[in-house]
């Protein structure tokens, strides 16, 4: 193992173990350093490895934290990742937001209350008949937020949104090259908002899941 593999598997055993909690000023660099056994230098690195992944928070002046280690925070560098993926990955990354999403929205199902439904409502109902590609994308990516959310599940929500880059994109080209993108899409989510009025789990799980094979199966048939 490198040395600062190794450092960076010492810090993570003093937080799996409790020594360090979010929120803690990690000691000064000299006294962990000594502590863990290991150089200054290599200790350096990890600090700087750690918080390039937001595990740690390295403040100037002030000293390195440990963060809140909140899912949404950790998962951050995941949406990097999607965001630059190569244009033969997209297709599974949907098919992972196909796994999830629908399994979140069968959860949502059970969960979700008046005003979230409500706000899913107006959300559909405020776009204009033709509204721009950008608008339509907006909209639906705060459609597919609203429920995920309603799930009450944080690790899901964190992990959805940081899938939602190609299925972003994907809707951009489905609007640019199919002229009923609005139309169908719209569609699909009243069926899903429909489902999750009834509380119906079944339901909702599978109209989310034919709303988002569909944009797979442009996305192959366009490929």
């Amino acid at each position: 193992m490198a040395v600062t593999d190794e450092a960076i598997e010492k810090i993570k055993e003093m937080i799996l173990s409790g020594a360090l909690r979010p929120g803690d000023r990690l000691p000064k660099e000299s006294e962990l350093a000594a502590e863990l056994g290991l150089s200054r230098n290599s200790l350096r690195e990890a600090v700087r490895a750690l918080s390039l992944i937001r595990v740690l928070d390295v403040r100037q002046g002030d000293g390195t934290y440990v963060t809140s280690l909140d899912p949404q925070l950790l998962l951050e560098a995941m949406s990097f990742v999607v965001d630059i993926h190569r244009d033969d990955t997209a297709l599974e990354f949907l098919a992972v937001r196909r796994v999830l999403e629908p399994a979140a929205t069968a959860m949502a199902a059970a969960r979700i209350t008046g005003p979230q439904l409500d706000a899913l409502a107006s959300g559909l109902e405020g776009l204009t008949a033709e509204p721009s590609v950008e608008d339509l994308v907006a909209a639906d990516l705060a459609f597919h937020r609203g429920i995920v959310a309603a799930s009450g599940n944080s690790v899901l929500c964190s992990l959805l949104d940081g899938l939602s880059g190609p299925a972003t994109r994907a809707r951009i080209w489905q609007g640019l090259a199919e002229e009923d993108a609005v139309g169908r899409t719209l569609g699909e989510h009243r069926s899903i908002l429909s489902a999750l009025r009834d509380g119906d789990a079944e339901a909702a799980r599978a109209c989310a899941t034919v709303h988002i094979a569909g944009v797979e199966r442009w996305l192959r048939s366009a490929r």
